[in-house]
């Protein structure tokens, strides 16, 4: 049997989310959680859907390559449209009933029936409150609704979803969608700095295979400048006290990247 609707969820020790990501998409056909070895409670608490005839589970090593993890779960979806979450994200009422008529077809629009992805964006919330500027403003989307076998993901780490087209016609494959996707990232402190730490070095070994370099100058003033730009320029102060955080946290992020990454060059070179 055919079905319109796959979800997949990437899930590493996510006890506290992954209650809540399930629920959102229980009205998917399929729900595929590809879990990379979880050392917590995460499949437990998978297991207390079993009234969920459509969800599976695949236990796959990340191995420091969330594209290639992305892709093991579009390979395993039978859906003819595929939605990409995270594990400490949910969807809303409101896009749940946008995406359920897009990816039943109504529109009787050609134009519409060429569509291979859709951008779906994406709040954060971070201590309690909404995140509205700074790092990642909430009007920016992200390729998260894909029509199967219409691209593949790549980049280890910040993947994205390339459609499979030529040149300026590829925008014209890719459609938003109105409503958004809840993301609440970092609950703690102790937290939001294992994470950053460790997709900085994700981040700096990529860069690193792309034959990347930095130098001491980079180190220090582009965590700098991020700051500045986030919090500044692009408001992040208005967020309170959870902006001046996150804003400083990133641009650690970025610290970290650029210095893993000068270690990394240096120990090549020897």
């Amino acid at each position: 049997m055919s079905l319109k609707l796959s979800c997949v969820i990437l899930t590493k020790n996510e006890e506290k989310n992954i209650e809540r990501v399930i629920k959102s998409v229980a009205f998917c056909d399929e729900i595929i959680v590809v879990d990379d070895f979880s050392e917590d409670k995460t499949i437990e608490e998978v297991k207390k859907f079993k009234s969920l005839k459509s969800l599976k589970v695949y236990k796959r090593r990340l191995n420091g390559d969330f594209s290639t993890q992305r892709n093991f779960g579009l390979e395993k979806a039978m859906g003819e449209w595929v939605l990409f979450l995270d594990a400490d994200e949910e969807v809303t009422a409101e896009l749940k009933k946008e995406i359920i008529s897009e990816s039943a077809g109504k529109s009787r629009d050609p134009v519409m029936q060429k569509i291979s992805a859709f951008h779906i964006k994406r709040r954060d919330w971070f201590w309690g409150r909404e995140v509205k500027f700074g790092e990642i403003p909430r009007w920016i989307g992200l390729i998260r609704l894909v029509r199967k076998n219409s691209g593949r993901w790549e980049g280890r780490v910040h993947e994205r979803f390339k459609v499979q087209s030529a040149g300026w016609r590829t925008r014209f494959k890719v459609k938003s969608l109105k409503n958004y996707i809840n993301h609440y990232p970092h609950p703690t402190v102790k937290e939001f700095l294992s994470e950053v730490n460790f997709y900085s070095s994700l981040r700096a070994q990529e860069l690193c295979e792309q034959g990347k370099k930095t130098n001491i100058l980079k180190i220090i003033l582009y965590p700098f400048g991020k700051f500045l730009l986030t919090y500044f320029l692009k408001l992040g102060f208005l967020d309170g006290a959870s902006g001046f955080v996150y804003g400083f946290m990133m641009s650690f992020h970025s610290f970290l990247v650029r210095t893993k990454l000068y270690l990394l060059r240096r120990t090549d070179l020897k």
